[in-house]
Parts: structure tokens; sequence; C-alpha cells
């Protein structure tokens, strides 16, 4: 009975990971060199997976060990997965590839919800801007790269590639059935401030500065909307809007469905570090729909304090 449990676990992951029964037999056709009845077999649990060919699976799809083997032990499982924007490897690329095509697939999913609470721009936003996108990864290099260097935000090109990805995510997120976010008040002083302290070390110049003001006057005429009308306008699904009252420390957010479950918060202003453990997941969710007792919301409803926090934030924007 214990050898079955764990190997459901394993399957179950498996099946997370992809979940086309077809496309996931072939990946690990290619990844293990062997034959698709011999897949098929592993699937159906006829034979197990020897541990060599587990282990190298793990390694490559970023499963967890506790989640393989199902331990017990109390202790939740967060994983981390960094990927390198401007010249990601074969396995970094496969890996972003992965998640992207979860969240198309859960965006298909009639119960599918998703929820962020953000002191930062929403990646579910951000991503529908290639130059907020472009700022992100700038921010990030300038206070966590390697090495001692500069980069200008002029220097952040992404590869082709990355773009395509970034896309694919940006549609499919807002496909999704049921959307909620929390802001921080202070949401765009935050962005603000960096990109004046940027400007004045002369890593942005002046008219990459206006371009990234034009572009936050954009941005909120697109949350406006959103606020106004309770969907994204791209595809009519439920968007939830609401503003903080009390700071948020950083980004966290969960995707939630009966087929798929996973939470993440944000690490070092750009990873996100993500567990599907179902108990985590729906503690997740209590947490963050708690934290609506210290919000106003600004979709549908409430149209004078939605008016005044626009028009407050157009005045933030224009200080740059």
């Amino acid at each position: 009975m214990e050898e079955v449990t764990w190997y459901d676990v394993f399957i179950e992951n498996l099946y997370e990971k992809c979940s086309k029964k077809s496309q996931l037999a072939q990946e690990l056709m290619d990844l293990l060199c062997i034959e698709r009845e011999a897949v098929y077999r592993r699937l159906r649990k006829e034979v197990v997976f020897p541990v060599h060919e587990m282990v190298k699976i793990a390694s490559e799809w970023g499963i967890s060990l506790d989640e393989i083997v199902g331990i017990n032990s109390g202790q939740v499982p967060f994983r981390l997965q960094p990927i390198n924007y401007f010249n990601p490897s074969k396995k970094e690329m496969g890996n972003m590839q992965k998640r992207i095509r979860a969240v198309e697939y859960f965006s298909t999913l009639p119960d599918s919800e998703h929820m962020e609470v953000c002191n930062k721009i929403p990646k579910s936003i951000s991503t529908g801007s290639l130059l907020f996108y472009r700022f992100k990864i700038f921010n990030w290099t300038s206070l966590y790269n390697n090495d001692d260097t500069y980069k200008r935000f002029s220097d952040i090109i992404l590869p082709e590639k990355v773009r395509e990805e970034i896309e694919r995510y940006s549609i499919a997120i807002k496909s999704v059935a049921n959307s909620s976010f929390i802001l921080d008040n202070m949401v765009l002083e935050h962005l603000i401030r960096n990109i004046q302290y940027f400007h004045s070390i002369l890593l942005i110049t002046d008219e990459e500065k206006e371009l990234l003001r034009k572009e936050l006057h954009v941005l909120l005429d697109y949350l406006l909307e959103i606020a106004n009308n309770g969907c994204y306008p791209e595809t009519q699904n439920k968007v939830n809007l609401y503003i903080s009252q009390l700071n948020i420390d950083t980004n966290y957010s969960y995707y939630y469905s009966e087929q798929m479950k996973s939470c993440l918060v944000q690490a070092f202003g750009k990873f996100d570090i993500a567990s599907y453990d179902s108990d985590m997941v729906n503690n997740f969710r209590a947490w963050m729909n708690i934290k609506k007792r210290a919000t106003i919301q600004i979709s549908e409803v409430n149209e004078k304090f939605r008016i005044e926090f626009f028009t407050q934030q157009r005045q933030i924007v224009d200080t740059l």
C-alpha cells in the first residue's frame, strides 16, 4: 500500500506538469530514450519508473523529491526556478515553457481562479507591456546582478523566444474565469521612485523616462477600464480590483481549481517560489481572501473612491 501511495503521487505530478497524455508520453520518450509502450506501461502503473529515471525526470521538470516519494514530514516544499532572461539555457527555457503551458491549460478550466496580492504592478498586468517587463528585468539586474557592471535600460533586450513566451502568458492569464488583485495603495509610488533613481544615475535617459511615463498613463487607462467594467476588455472574464489600506510586504498569488492548484511568493523582485501542496494552496487562498477586510473594492462599485484613486495615481505618474 505504501508503494502505491508514493507512486500515485509521482504520476499525479507528471500529469500536473503535462495535462495531455499523448504529449506527456512523447516528452518522456524524448527525455528517457525509451519506447512509447514502455512509457505507457509506467503511466498505467504496470511497472514502476526505475529510480534513475525518476531522478532524471525530477531534475529536468523541477519536481520536488518530497512530492515524488510522498514524505509526510510536516514540512511544505517550495521550489525556486530562476531563469537567465538574456541567455536562457535549454533547461531554463523548457521550465519556463512548461509553467506557461500549465497556465494555458489552467485558463481553459471553467472553475479557474487566480488571485494576486501586490506591492508591485502584478505580473498578469505588466506582461501586457514589453516596456514594463524590460524595466522589471532591468531593475532586478541592477540590484542583484552577480558581476560589478551596471546595465543601462537600453541594454535590456530580451530574446525573441522569451518575448513569445511572455506574450503567451499575457494572453492565457486573461482567459482565467475569475481573477482578483489587491494592490498596495503606494504601488505606483514605489515604481516611480525606482525610475527616478535610475534616471538620476544616468542608467535611464530623459527619452526613456518619458516613454515610461506615457506607458504608465496607458496602464492606468487599462486598469480604469477593468475597474469600470469588472472584467478584462480582451476576454470579458471577471476581474475584481481592490486597494489595500495596509502596506503589502511582497507579491504573492495562487492558482486554484479542482484539477490544478499552486501558490507563489515573489523572491528578489523577479523569481517566484512555488508550492503545489494542496493544504498550503488552500491556506494561501483563505489568507489572501481574508486580506480583503482591509481593502476598498474599486471594480464596478465605489465610483467616488475609484475616481479619486485614479486621479491621484495620474498625479503621481506626472511627477516623472
